[in-house]
Order: C-alpha cells, then structure tokens, then sequence
C-alpha cells in the first residue's frame, strides 16, 4: 500500500508563495488518486484538491480557486499543492491522502480516502 508524506510547511509572510509536496513511500501513486486537506483550527479537516495519478485529472475547490494549484511529478512521484498569495486564514495542517482511483467513495471529503499522511503545519503571518 502507498504511504503518503508531506512536507514544505513552516512560516511564511500574508502574500507569499509556497509549495507544499506530498511523495509516495512503499510504492507508487500509479492507480491512485491523490488529495489535499488542510485541518485549521476549530474546524474540520476540508477537501483542497485532487488530482487522478494516471489520467492527470484535476479538481480545486471553488473556495481556493485561483490562488492554490495542484500538480505532479511522474519522476518523483511526487503530488504539489502550491499556494499563491497566502492569506492568515490559510493557516492550517495541511494533509494529503491517497485513494484507489475507481472506488465508489466520494473523492471530495475525507472518508473517501483511505491513506493519509501525517500533515504539514502552514502558518501565515499578517
């Protein structure tokens, strides 16, 4: 099974550019579907993004829309989630998980995914 890990969190200034990466441990993402959540503070854990590994399909939530964007690297096997223009409200635990491309749950909330990584904390200075 593919173990997802994030990184590229830390402190960063109202405005700023950062790109967060979430790589494949134990195996490739090849068949998988991979998603983005971030978790802030008195809140619950929001779908961000997805992208379909094989097929290069993409989604960004209307709410981010604009300001973050998905990608990937085939040779790093690595998905990208890059934030434009961050905002305070961005801070936040940001996750990615990874589901079998075909299964039936829904791709856009958590219970759909069934492998997580342990998240990257993002806070964002006014």
């Amino acid at each position: 099974q593919v173990q997802p890990v994030e990184s590229g969190g830390g402190l960063v200034q109202a405005g700023d550019t950062l790109k967060l990466s979430c790589t494949a441990s134990g195996r490739t993402f090849s068949g998988y579907t991979v998603g983005w959540f971030r978790l802030s503070p008195g809140k619950g854990r929001d779908f961000i993004a997805l992208i379909t590994w094989n097929t290069g399909v993409k989604y960004v939530a209307d709410s981010v829309k604009g300001r973050f964007t998905i990608s990937k690297d085939n040779a790093n096997n690595t998905v990208y989630l890059a934030i434009r223009s961050a905002k305070p409200e961005d801070t936040a635990v940001y996750c990615c998980a990874a589901r079998f491309a075909y299964s039936p749950k829904s791709a856009y909330n958590e219970q759909g995914y069934d492998y997580w990584g342990q998240g990257t904390e993002v806070t964002v200075s006014s």
